[in-house]
């Protein structure tokens, strides 16, 4: 039997066998870091911090002195989690074991802060970042996704805004959960699919506002790939106008908002009717330009006939044989049959150069000319006359009519505004609401500001 008691040679002191102590445990622990929830925390004059770290089933004294604790970022206090760097030691005062702290910083935020951080810097040095990979957005989309929770907010902001903006786009959900563990996974699978089924001309990936931790799924490192691997352009608008995520810096083009991001992927309805309005009066415009050259063409032609009008050689031709039959008159016989002579080679010359056949010609060319500006002028007439009515038909589609022809309806407070939001409603309000045909009256009876 092996007798494990020490002797009595090996009987320490307090001092000498807690120094024992410490020497080991600085030696074979050296720099830790550890993670706990502070309590029992106190500031001496001194300016040193003493606090306890914590979990649920062990607690650790802590030591910070002013030095360390002036570097500190933030004011610790009791209940607070935090991420303590430092050294194990034994306080030989009272032997306690101890953490001296050399550094602290805040826990959870803090963690998510540097996993932040360091997905950017390598995401940035693989070049998902630069201008270069970013794809232009349709100017007229026809077809608009939202990849987004089914049930939040944001889902009926954007909603709102492309029905006001621009109600000739379709739009197609694609419900994603926005929040949670399993988010990120839903998001880049919705982003996936998308690009598989090509429907879509671009794709707005939003969530309304929250904390750091609501908007992670929003920082993977899958959500990022998923949005630069896809061919459809994507917009993100995540959170309010100070959030920042890595799906911001990867998206095509960050909107601050989902209202915004709606905004940027569609133009303005009124805009549109002011540019065909414009284009309307150009077509116009180019339309009585081209009929007066034209005319002023005809014009020209029918001058040049009137000045080589082969009736005026005629004219001329019949003078000169009314000179030489005077002449023939007075002259002696012997000369009369030398005129006869002349005058039946004059007339054989001028049946030769009879003008009817070029007449004739010039006749046939005028009528084809006439005939072709006829067609030209016609066919260019329909041709403007068409666009204008296609014009016409889009503008039609664009009205107000249209969009209550589809089911919506526009609602009036009693004083005859229009209602946009439950902002100033309330329980017991009269309204009125306009519907594609005729309009009824209402009374609120529930306010409710965040159902979508």
């Amino acid at each position: 039997m092996i007798d494990d008691s020490p002797s009595r040679n090996e009987v320490f002191s307090v001092s000498a066998l807690v120094g024992e102590a410490k020497q080991l445990l600085e030696g074979e622990f050296g720099t830790v870091a550890v993670e706990g929830e502070i309590s029992n925390l106190a500031r001496p004059r001194s300016g040193h911090v003493y606090f306890t770290l914590k979990d649920a089933d062990a607690q650790l004294r802590c030591a910070l002195f002013r030095r360390d604790a002036q570097r500190v970022g933030f004011d610790p206090a009791d209940g607070m989690q935090v991420l303590a760097h430092g050294r194990l030691s034994i306080y030989p005062a009272r032997g306690e074991f101890q953490l001296y702290v050399s550094s602290l910083e805040e826990a959870g935020l803090g963690a998510l802060q540097r996993a932040f951080d360091a997905l950017k810097e390598k995401l940035a040095a693989e070049g998902l970042f630069d201008q270069a990979v970013k794809r232009p957005l349709p100017r007229y989309p026809r077809r608009i996704g939202v990849i987004t929770s089914p049930t939040g907010a944001a889902l009926h902001d954007i909603l709102n805004i492309l029905g006001r903006r621009y109600p000739a786009a379709d739009v197609l959900i694609y419900p994603t959960q926005v929040q949670g563990t399993s988010a990120a996974g839903t998001l880049a699978a919705a982003l996936a699919l998308a690009n598989v089924r090509r429907e879509c001309d671009v794709l707005i990936l939003a969530r309304g506002g929250g904390s750091l931790e609501d908007l992670w799924p929003f920082n993977e490192e899958i959500v990022a790939r998923a949005i630069h691997a896809s061919g459809i352009p994507v917009v993100s608008g995540v959170g309010h106008e100070t959030d920042f995520t890595i799906a911001d810096f990867t998206a095509d083009l960050r909107a601050p908002t989902p209202s915004a991001a709606a905004e940027s992927v569609t133009p303005d309805r009124e805009e549109l009717l002011v540019r065909l309005h414009q284009l309307a009066e150009r077509l116009t415009h180019i339309w009585q330009r081209s009929a007066r050259e034209r005319r002023q063409a005809v014009t020209t032609l029918a001058q040049r006939l009137g000045i080589q009008h082969p009736h005026r050689r005629l004219q001329e031709r019949a003078q000169r044989l009314d000179e030489l039959a005077a002449r023939l008159g007075a002259a002696p016989r012997r000369q009369l049959v030398g005129l006869h002579s002349r005058l039946a080679t004059l007339k054989a010359e001028l049946s030769r150069h009879s003008p009817g056949l070029r007449i004739q010609r010039l006749r046939e060319r005028l009528a084809r000319v006439e005939e072709r500006l006829s067609r030209l002028w016609h066919l260019q007439h329909e041709r403007r006359r068409a666009q204008v009515h296609t014009l016409a038909a889009r503008l039609h589609a664009l009205g107000p009519e249209q969009t209550l022809a589809r089911g919506y309806a526009i609602v009036f407070t009693a004083d005859g505004n229009i209602l946009r939001d439950t902002a100033g409603v309330h329980s017991g309000d009269a309204l009125r609401a306009r519907l594609a045909h005729g309009s009824l009256d209402a009374r609120v009876e529930k306010v409710d500001p965040e159902r979508a």
